[in-house]
């Protein structure tokens, strides 16, 4: 086993930072954090490799400033594996890409059948990696010396993947697309933050009436500020289903909450007093919670035959007609065009449809340009043809 160190303060960071401006070529960057574990989607520990500079890893945690490693890295591209993941918790230490280059991505782009890191890596490169602490905690100090090799081999492999599949998006006249999708991925702005975040409480569906409502909003945001004090997962102190537990019990007191069979989890009974607390002030809330809430989302396909049958034609006549374009290009369906946004074109299409009106639809829904050359006329074709048929089936009625 090769042994890797970590940087811990400032001195080692400038040093490393120095190495890496020497080095060569694009740099690769990981980051591994405690999801899970820890309230926060924070780094833990931030890989970067390059050639001829060498492998280095740094703590976040230890270091506060970060921008010697920026000043290092900033004029060149940056490779990572699954890119999005990563960006936030690099951009909260001031980390960021003028240009990225995603093997993930790419791979999918490429209609690799496997896209996670090892499975990339040994298609490319025949080196087979051992996966066995993606999920680790890496909050954890000292971090063991087999996981840090895990974590320098998450990026030591990163730019050979890169040159290989680089190759293989120019020998499929795909570096473009490429191209356009990594900028995607860079300037993707993050999602705010929902305005009652509560609902996504799994089991919630199961709790009726308004009172019952205001009550999970009380357990929910009073865990979530427990869990950001001790900086802890929210679920490792009390799940989902033991809060909503808790609510369909209904119980009369502390000690009929206490004996809750399913409500656990490590805090329900360290923590009694603050649960009943929330319950109490659910209950004696005067601002209930709607039943539910006003929402852009469309129905299921599967209701539209009913609720709307021109978008239901629409779909069924475009989906097969873009997924035979996928397959031709040999990449998914979804990184083509995702399923939203046909839906969405096919629910409400532009008044009069030609490829171009349905490329600036496409545009709006935010597909990129290389998306709505290749399936703009493929739609509009489909829904002239699906209009056509309805007009044929009325002649043929009438």
């Amino acid at each position: 086993m090769v042994e890797y160190n970590v940087i811990e303060d400032a001195a080692g960071l400038a040093s490393a930072s120095d190495r890496l401006a020497a080095g060569t070529g694009p740099v690769a960057v990981d980051v591994e954090r405690a999801s899970g574990f820890r309230y926060s989607q924070r780094a833990y520990l931030i890989q970067v490799f390059r050639r001829e500079a060498g492998v280095f890893l740094f703590d976040p945690s230890t270091i506060e400033d970060f921008s010697p490693l920026q000043a290092a890295i900033a004029d060149i591209e940056w490779v990572f594996h699954a890119a999005s993941q990563d960006l936030p918790s690099l951009r909260e230490r001031g980390l960021e890409p003028p240009r990225i280059f995603d093997t993930e991505l790419g791979a999918r782009l490429l209609g690799h059948e496997r896209v996670g890191l090892g499975a990339v890596v040994e298609q490319t490169l025949g080196i087979t990696l051992a996966k066995a602490h993606s999920a680790a905690d890496w909050s954890t100090r000292p971090l063991p010396a087999s996981w840090l090799e895990y974590a320098a081999l998450d990026v030591e492999h990163l730019i050979d993947v890169r040159d290989v599949l680089d190759a293989e998006l120019d020998e499929q006249q795909k570096t473009e697309f490429a191209r356009q999708e990594f900028q995607a991925v860079l300037d993707r702005l993050p999602k705010p933050p929902r305005e009652d975040p509560w609902r996504r409480m799994s089991g919630l569906h199961t709790v009726r009436g308004r009172r019952a409502l205001a009550v999970a909003r009380a357990l929910w945001w009073a865990r979530e500020e427990y869990a950001r004090e001790q900086d802890v997962a929210p679920g490792r102190l009390v799940p989902d289903r033991a809060l909503v537990a808790a609510v369909l019990a209904d119980p009369a007191s502390k000690q009929a909450l206490a004996g809750v069979k399913e409500f656990n989890g490590r805090a329900s009974r360290t923590q009694l007093d603050r649960w009943w607390n929330a319950i109490v002030a659910g209950r004696e809330d005067t601002e209930l919670p709607p039943d539910r809430v006003p929402s852009d989302t469309l129905p299921p396909p599967r209701a539209w035959v009913d609720r709307n049958p021109e978008a239901d034609r629409r779909l069924k006549a475009a989906r097969p007609a873009v997924e035979a374009r996928a397959e031709e290009l040999r990449m998914p369906t979804e990184n083509l065009l995702t399923p939203e946004t046909l839906r969405r074109v096919a629910w409400a299409p532009p008044a009069e449809v030609t490829a171009e009106t349905i490329g600036a639809a496409l545009a709006e829904l935010g597909a990129r340009p290389w998306q709505i050359d290749q399936t703009a006329q493929v739609i509009a074709d489909s829904f002239v043809a699906s209009l056509k048929a309805d007009d044929d089936a009325s002649g043929t009625d009438s």
